[in-house]
């Protein structure tokens, strides 16, 4: 028997407004990575949040850093900005990339 994997991927500049988070894979869905670039002036806040509840392994992203995380399957990631500016973020995603997207006032 073979088995046939499509890999997939996305990319993507974000804009996250002050005191804002944007929410990625807030949803059913598989495991999937995600390199995070901070293009901003300000140091971002990454966390993971199962769908079940909770939430684990905080990340700070300092201005011009980037950081891979690995998320679990059901586990979606909040990039926080506790900054009083806008600021923006690259995201290049691989995995399963049928993830919910969206934003949440902080």
């Amino acid at each position: 028997m073979l088995a046939s994997f499509t890999f997939k991927s996305l990319h993507s500049t974000t804009y996250i407004k002050a005191h804002d988070a944007f929410v990625l894979g807030n949803n059913e869905h598989g495991k999937f990575h995600v390199r995070v670039t901070n293009t901003s002036k300000f140091e971002l806040t990454i966390w993971q949040y199962p769908i079940a509840g909770g939430r684990h392994s905080p990340l700070t992203l300092k201005p011009s850093e980037t950081a891979k995380v690995d998320v679990d399957r059901n586990t979606g990631i909040h990039i926080e900005n506790n900054s009083n500016e806008e600021v923006a973020v690259k995201l290049k995603v691989r995995g399963d990339v049928g993830l919910s997207m969206g934003y949440k006032n902080q």
